[in-house]
């Protein structure tokens, strides 16, 4: 009985992903017949699907204050009222423009290819401020056609249904939600004021330990000091590293990068990669590049900075965005014109600048 079971079961999923494959297929049809100059956007499956809140996508700081002082009701009334005037760029805007900049690169090389980022819009506003951020997408010309708009509800359970790749909050809460279901996300900041960046080039910049890696080696650093930090690496150089909240997304990154490199043009590549780590490179440096080399991945650039503000190197990359655990470095990010992303993971949310923030229970004695 039970083999006849799974064989009903497994022609049940062939079916599914048949029926799948002729909803795609038509899909395609129909959109190609409208003759749209928009490009059409991929399946999710073959998307590297980004995903990003609309305070991070547009500055909606005014807007929140609406929200906040005078209730919903206000709130939708003011963007209804202003839905003509388009938002101001946030902190993802130049990211996402990025995005697009390297899927025109592969619509040329890959005309058919349908591996390209896929920009959604998740957000938990109401339907009724959708027309506002419609128009202003429009009015940037922006690649977005997916959006989920919840309503007041909380977008995370959406997020794997759109096979999210990485996702961009302003809400803390809502980004640990997201990691704690394994998907990479990040809190965005935005600096007072902005670099000029790259208009042809995707520059993302990664910490190391409990970002791409876990906080395995973190832990040792804060629970017993860097000499002991240091020579538990170099015991363990061969072993690679756990993998942390944003391996996937620099995975994801490289799989477009090799796309690009196969046409021979890896010296004008659109992608590229940098980590920006506080590790020594003598002292803990080996173990980290070796633990990539076991993943089968690559990054364009390592600096290890041995403690040293990260700032004055970001400033120096400009990247369209950083990733890092730790808010100090965050900050530092900011003060130098880097637009950061906090990644709320590890031992290093219980340190601020490497002392143990006391918790409220002991605060209260």
């Amino acid at each position: 009985m039970s083999e006849i079971k799974q064989e009903e079961l497994n022609s049940t999923n062939q079916n599914v992903e048949k029926a799948d494959e002729t909803d795609w297929a038509a899909a395609k049809a129909h959109y190609e017949n409208l003759k749209s100059k928009k490009p059409r956007p991929p399946k999710p499956k073959n998307a590297v699907t980004i995903a990003v809140s609309s305070r991070t996508l547009f500055d909606m700081v005014k807007d929140r204050k609406v929200f906040e002082e005078e209730g919903l009701e206000k709130y939708v009334e003011y963007q209804q009222e202003h839905e003509n005037e388009p938002l101001k760029p946030g902190s993802a805007f130049p990211f996402v423009k990025a995005l697009m900049t390297v899927n025109e690169r592969l619509r040329t090389l890959y005309p058919d290819s349908e591996e390209l980022f896929d920009i959604v819009l998740m957000t938990n506003n109401h339907a009724q401020v959708g027309v506002r951020l419609m128009n202003s997408i429009n009015h940037y010309d922006l690649t977005i056609e997916r959006f989920c708009m919840t309503g007041g509800q909380s977008p995370i359970g959406y997020l794997k249904a759109y096979m999210t790749n990485l996702y961009l909050s302003k809400d803390t809460k809502k980004v640990q939600e997201a990691i704690e279901e394994g998907i990479a996300a990040a809190i965005m900041y935005k600096p007072d004021m902005m670099m000029e960046l790259s208009e042809t080039q995707l520059r993302v910049a990664f910490d190391g330990d409990a970002v791409l890696f876990s906080d395995e080696s973190e832990i040792i650093v804060k629970q017993h000091g860097l000499d002991t930090f240091f020579e538990h690496e170099k015991q363990h150089e061969n072993k690679p590293l756990a993998q942390g909240p944003l391996k996937c997304f620099l995975e994801a990154l490289g799989k477009l990068q090799k796309k690009i490199y196969a046409k021979n043009e890896r010296l004008d590549c659109p992608i590229r990669t940098f980590l920006v780590t506080a590790r020594s490179a003598a002292s803990s440096g080996a173990r980290v590049l070796k633990t990539l080399r076991s993943w089968g991945l690559e990054i364009d650039e390592a600096l290890f900075l041995a403690g040293a503000p990260k700032g004055p190197l970001l400033q120096k990359i400009r990247p369209h965005i950083f990733f890092d655990d730790q808010m100090f470095h965050i900050e530092g990010a900011k003060e130098m014109g880097t637009i950061a992303a906090h990644v709320p993971y590890g031992i290093g949310q219980k340190y601020n600048k490497g002392k143990l923030i006391e918790q409220p229970e002991k605060l209260q004695k």
